[in-house]
């Protein structure tokens, strides 16, 4: 298993590559071409399990306290934040 040492650098590099698993998850269902509904369904749950895991290791990082800028936050984690920002 990779140890990643607690700082706002690596921090920042997880929020990037869970960035790009939301846009390799979203290529594989919208134009990624497959011969079956089952291959699409095992490609697309692949890439969902690793950012499921760099995901629970942001998230463990951030518990820990290491901070980051707000704005290298992946657009999957910034929709909710602004959706609740937006309600009165």
């Amino acid at each position: 298993m990779i140890t990643r040492p607690d700082n706002k650098y690596e921090l920042k590099d997880l929020y990037q590559e869970i960035d790009l698993f939301d846009r390799k998850i979203a290529h594989c269902e919208n134009f990624e071409k497959f011969s079956t509904d089952e291959e699409r369904a095992t490609a697309r749950q692949k890439l969902v399990t690793k950012r499921g895991t760099l995901v629970k290791t942001a998230l463990e990082m951030a518990s820990r306290g290491v901070e980051c800028n707000p704005k290298y936050l992946p657009r999957s984690f910034k929709a909710p934040i602004e959706a609740a920002e937006a309600k009165p």
